[in-house]
């Protein structure tokens, strides 16, 4: 039978069980090497509340607010749901790159051409 993807959806070679995470969306269980699992570091307070406490307080100017770290897992029906992840095509599926450093090669190739010209 034909396989759509050549490690089945999963990063678990020669391992046999995976132990199951919960899913940060719906709690479903997702073995660990299915999951598709994002790093967030995020700011404990938004941006418009961030220049609302530094206009009341006084002593904001040196301080640095702490950050939020998330590691977050999702099940594939939540992550393709969320956008965390695409449906690719055939062909784009053999592309083993995350797709933020296209972006990036994307951006960076239109600085430079805008300053070539």
């Amino acid at each position: 039978m034909t396989c759509k993807r050549r490690n089945g959806g999963r990063n678990k070679h020669a391992r046999g069980r995976m132990r199951p995470l919960r899913c940060s969306n719906c709690g479903r269980m997702v073995p660990k090497d299915k999951a598709v699992k994002r790093f967030v570091v995020r700011n404990i307070v938004e941006a418009a509340a961030v220049r609302d406490i530094s206009d009341a307080s006084v002593f904001y100017t040196g301080y640095n607010l702490p950050k939020l770290y998330l590691k977050l897992a999702y099940c594939i029906s939540c992550a393709i749901h969320g956008r965390v992840v695409r449906v690719r095509s055939r062909v784009d599926r053999k592309i083993r790159l995350p797709l933020v450093i296209k972006k990036r090669q994307a951006e960076q190739r239109k600085r430079a051409q805008a300053a070539g010209q």
